[in-house]
């Protein structure tokens, strides 16, 4: 793989990581659309790896704060949030170990653009008739659970660990700015477990030092930029904007999946 090519996967893994439009679609549709070929195992690791750096860069004075709580003072608001995130990240985990193996039937670009529509329209909904009065510190043990079951139905391409964790989040009241922040937070052991599960793939596998590099610290910077684009821009704005973009790019795909 080419630089150029690593810098496209870099921003695109970064934007679409922490952006609710799905990372993993937009990753399986790049080669689709351009005519290069599949990545590989070595540039999926590369770009996970890339975006925990940067959610854990973005987030580490609050696990500092919540690994601290959680060992130590369990009964504190930030103690509970960190036994919350624990307990929510199951679900995610176990999904992603029994289903990984799967992964190359999900990658089709019918399905994708399918999901890309049925879940903007989801987050829509979500977005508009969700209440808006659950802060982070607030979102309690059921809530936590079904945030985190929701998250298993991003192992499916189009759906997006964001937009279907924030979707949920919505549904259930919790603000806008709180449910990113939680579905940061819960994000970055399963980026990061993923990376690191997906390793033990490369053992023989030729990698271009250079490009994986690229990719790596692109995926990183423009993960850090879109998390903290998103928070901000959630203080005074819906997912509106973002259900548009999926319902646009799922019918752009699907149109050209019937042309071809």
């Amino acid at each position: 793989m080419d630089i150029i090519q690593a810098l496209v996967y870099g921003i695109i893994q970064g934007i679409g990581e922490f952006l609710p439009i799905s990372s993993t679609a937009h990753i399986v549709l790049a080669p689709w659309f351009f005519g290069w070929k599949d990545p590989g195992t070595a540039f999926d690791v590369a770009l996970h790896l890339g975006t925990a750096v940067a959610v854990i860069l973005f987030f580490y004075k609050d696990w500092i704060n919540l690994l601290n709580a959680g060992l130590f003072h369990r009964k504190t608001a930030d103690g509970k949030l960190f036994w919350l995130l624990v307990l929510a990240t199951i679900p995610g985990g176990i999904a992603g170990v029994l289903l990984d193996k799967y992964m190359e039937d999900f990658k089709n670009p019918l399905l994708i653009g399918i999901m890309l529509i049925i879940i903007g329209f989801v987050l829509y909904v979500a977005d508009i008739i969700g209440r808006n009065d659950i802060r982070i510190k607030e979102i309690g043990l059921s809530r936590s659970i079904l945030v985190g079951i929701s998250q298993a139905l991003a192992i499916i391409p189009g759906v997006s660990r964001s937009g279907i964790t924030m979707a949920t989040g919505r549904f259930l009241g919790i603000t806008r700015e709180s449910i990113a922040r939680f579905s940061f937070l819960l994000s970055t052991p399963i980026i990061l477990a993923d990376g690191l599960y997906h390793i033990k793939g490369l053992k023989n596998v030729p990698v271009d030092k250079l490009s994986f590099a690229v990719a790596v610290i692109t995926s990183a910077v423009v993960g850090l930029l879109s998390i903290k684009f998103l928070l901000n821009y959630l203080r005074t704005k819906g997912f509106g904007i973002f259900a548009l973009y999926r319902l646009v790019l799922g019918a752009v795909v699907i149109v050209a999946y019937f042309l071809r």
